[in-house]
Formats: structure tokens, sequence, C-alpha cells
């Protein structure tokens, strides 16, 4: 069992836990992932590292609350348990060598993002983080980007919160301002990332991408997050979940991405309609 030591909700549908697992919090690296299960009878799901503590042997992760296990997870407190913490999978973000990255970060892909900013601070590169979100009410991490980037971008759709807009006019706008970077580090929607991608083919600026399709095991043995990039098939779980957002198919991610989505939410409902009934009845 993993006790839970922290919790905080960051927004009304995204939450920040803090989960005691010394043996993965010994080996994690920003880019990687675990995958839980909350109770024995529990699905298995992947959730990015986003932080972690080697001395106190913590693991920070965040997630929203989109479907079943996710509900049952934010449900959970500060001396509850979960069943299974297993990681930390999937491939490392690779930084070594980058003097100047913009990092780019969409939504409750911010959670992937920071961590990756982070590190890269550490490194003492140059950070231009440019993270985007629907309102004001849905910001994340904003505290912390802003310690660990040398420039701050915040967008939102309607204004609300720093710069109306999307996050690639933010990123274009720098570019054509002459900003010059090694890479572009993109983390959020599919639609985001593909975009993202399109405008950085433009100015020719490497550009690497963090995939979360539809995983089960984390091994590359069930084969359900299997991606098309550069013509060939990769694993997310193994090849990735960084890969080269110039070569992969976002078009096929985001059909696959969708298959599971209206079972999911009725799944989602049912069970809060009987979480309810229970809460009625107590």
């Amino acid at each position: 069992m993993f006790p839970i030591v922290a919790k905080r909700c960051l927004n009304p549908t995204v939450t920040q836990m803090v989960v005691h697992a010394p043996r993965v919090a010994a080996k994690a690296q920003p880019g990687q992932f675990v995958i839980l299960r909350v109770d024995d009878a529990g699905e298995r799901i992947p959730l990015t590292v986003a932080d972690y503590d080697r001395q106190a042997g913590t693991v920070t992760v965040i997630f929203q609350i989109v479907g079943v296990t996710t509900e049952k997870l934010n449900r959970l407190n500060p001396g509850d348990a979960l069943r299974d913490f297993v990681g930390p999978l999937g491939r490392p973000t690779e930084t070594d060598g980058l003097k100047k990255v913009a990092v780019v970060g969409g939504g409750v892909g911010c959670a992937i993002a920071y961590p990756v900013a982070k590190k890269l601070h550490r490194q003492g590169c140059e950070v231009h983080s440019i993270v985007g979100f629907r309102n004001r009410e849905l910001v994340i991490l904003e505290e912390e980007f802003k310690a660990v980037s040398d420039r701050y971008v915040l967008m939102s759709d309607d204004g609300s919160a720093g710069q109306k807009g999307l996050v690639t006019d933010a990123l274009r706008a720098l570019l054509a301002a002459g900003e010059q970077y090694d890479e572009v580090i993109a983390i959020g929607p599919l639609i985001m990332m593909k975009f993202v991608c399109a405008l950085t083919k433009e100015w020719g600026v490497k550009t690497v991408v963090s995939m979360n399709p539809i995983m089960i095991d984390g091994t590359g043995m069930c084969g359900g997050c299997r991606l098309s990039v550069g013509g060939e098939t990769k694993f997310a779980c193994v090849d990735g979940p960084d890969f080269d957002g110039h070569l992969v198919d976002f078009d096929e991610a985001m059909e696959r991405g969708g298959m599971y989505r209206a079972t999911e939410r009725a799944a989602h409902e049912h069970l809060c309609r009987l979480l309810k009934g229970e809460e009625d009845h107590a």
C-alpha cells in the first residue's frame, strides 16, 4: 500500500496528490510516469510524475477528474492509501546540452510541463514558459512556473488571465521577435500539440511532444498505447512518452484517444449517482 501524505485542489477539476513511494521517488525523472490502482478492483491508469522528493520518499501526481478512477482517486485523502503505485515508467525527457528552450503547456498538461521546466532551469538553461488555459479559474502552477522561468507567458481563451489568445499566438510572437530556441517542448491536449508542431515546422525549430494515449500495462506488452511516428508504430510506454512532434500522426492519435470517451463519461455519471445516493442515505 502507498499512503497519501498530502492533497491540494488546484482548480475545480484538477487535484495534486503527494504519495509516499520511496522506491519510485529514488529513480523518478521528469517526463516519466507511474501506473496506479486505487483499490483491488480498480483499473490501472497512468499519471505523469509532476514532482518528487528523494529524501522524503514521495512522488507528486496531478490529475484531472474525468472518469471513474479519477473520481474515486479524488475522494481519497491524506491517511488513505493506494493499492498499487508502479514506476517510474517510460523514458525521461532529454535535456542535456539544451541552452534555451520554450516549454509550452496547455491545461492539465502544465502538470507535466512544469517538472521539465524545473529540471532545465536547474541545469542553467534559459527557459521560456508559455502556458494556456480556457480561463482564470482553471490556471494551475502559476507561481511554480514563474520560479523556474526566465520568461513566463500566460494565455487564456477568454482573456481573464494573462493575454487573450492561444499558446501558438504567444509562441509565434516570440519567434517573430527573433527568439531562437534549441528546442520547443510542448505538452497538453493533442490538438494543441498538433498546432504547435505545425508552427515550429514553419520556423524549423525542433519540437518534442509528450504523448499520453490509452495505456494499460505500461510495459509494451498490451499495445494499447501505440502511435504512428514517422510512419512507424511506436509504443508510448516504452519508446516514449516523448517523441519528435514533427513525426507524430496526431490525427490518428486523436481518433484513437476518443474511442472510449462516451463509455467513460457514462460510467463516470453512473458512479457519481451511486455515490450521491450513498451520501443522501448516510
